[in-house]
């Protein structure tokens, strides 16, 4: 019989993965440096494969079968996760920790609105908040550091399981003067023709507003690229072009303190002028009936979001 890994050498080999580093994994892992090469090393003679290289490199390198059996122990340790919440979840739900990814484009302008009622629906729920791009969060999620994501849809996500839980519209945001402020209600096919502020590669939100106006991303100036909507707005209100913001950001203040001007915008028939916020989990989570128990308490605080009294003074 081929002797097993056991659950800690697995988190060893998936800790050094992550960070990189014998004396950052190790602390991660709560044991000596010293503990965590010996583990290891251990496996490797379990195995009789070499994990890692050994040379003059000072971080790890992994060989190839090693990167194999770091995803493998990735898979292995959330299988082990499931077990224990498969049991907790059917002897006391919604209760205990739940380590929710969200992404900067909806964080800050719903978890003010939302946390609160959180914890009210649900007071025994110790949530933990990761805030990060798309893509790294689903890593995350599937490599068992996350249990659940609030995120905007539609993303590729095919391993993933998700839900849709509320529509959040665009809104045109122009400077100041902007010829396209005569206008009460902005055809998307007009935004096509001015100069369209996004943020950087790798957030959802560029990639729908490309999609919203049919804009191919590789026609987009990339020398006007901004990291937050923050950020975004200040270029508007600077006058270096137009964009489409989230009504759940302008909801949430992303507009405060600037001269910017917000126009509804007029879709196509047939297509939708914004995106869809939904939860995501890994496929047959023991907790997937817990999660489907947020999605209403989520969609009730995005929608009096929405439909707060400041919006409604902002879009003018």
């Amino acid at each position: 019989m081929v002797p097993l890994p056991s659950p800690q050498q697995l988190r060893y080999l998936v800790a050094l993965a992550d960070l990189g580093h014998f004396g950052r994994a190790a602390a991660a892992c709560a044991v000596t440096q010293s503990t965590l090469s010996a583990g290891i090393i251990a496996l490797e003679r379990q195995l009789d494969a070499a994990i890692l290289e050994r040379g003059p490199a000072k971080r790890p390198v992994f060989t190839p079968l090693g990167l194999e059996l770091v995803g493998r122990a990735r898979t292995a340790l959330a299988a082990l996760s499931a077990v224990a919440e498969t049991a907790s979840a059917a002897r006391d739900p919604m209760t205990g920790p739940l380590r929710l990814g969200i992404i900067p484009t909806i964080g800050p302008f719903l978890l003010p609105r939302l946390m609160p009622a959180l914890r009210r629906a649900f007071p025994r729920l110790h949530l933990w908040l990761r805030e990060d791009l798309t893509s790294r969060l689903a890593e995350d999620l599937q490599g068992g550091r996350l249990d659940l994501l609030l995120l905007a849809l539609p993303v590729p996500l095919p391993e993933l399981e998700t839900l849709r839980i509320a529509e959040d519209p665009f809104l045109a945001a122009l400077p100041q003067q902007h010829r396209l402020l005569q206008q009460p209600q902005i055809p998307l096919s007009a935004l096509g023709g001015e100069r369209m502020l996004l943020l950087e590669d790798g957030h959802c939100l560029r990639d729908q507003a490309l999609s919203a106006c049919e804009l191919p991303g590789a026609g987009v100036d990339g020398a006007f690229a901004a990291t937050s909507l923050h950020t975004l707005v200040q270029m508007v209100a600077g006058g270096l072009g137009v964009t489409l913001l989230p009504r759940l950001a302008v909801a949430g203040g992303v507009l405060a303190g600037t001269s910017v001007v917000l126009r509804p915008v007029e879709a196509p028939p047939g297509r939708m002028a914004g995106r869809s916020l939904g939860l995501a989990w890994r496929p047959r989570s023991p907790r997937a009936a817990e999660f489907r128990s947020l999605a209403p308490v989520i969609s009730e605080a995005v929608t009096a979001c929405l439909m707060s009294e400041r919006h409604e003074k902002l879009v003018t």
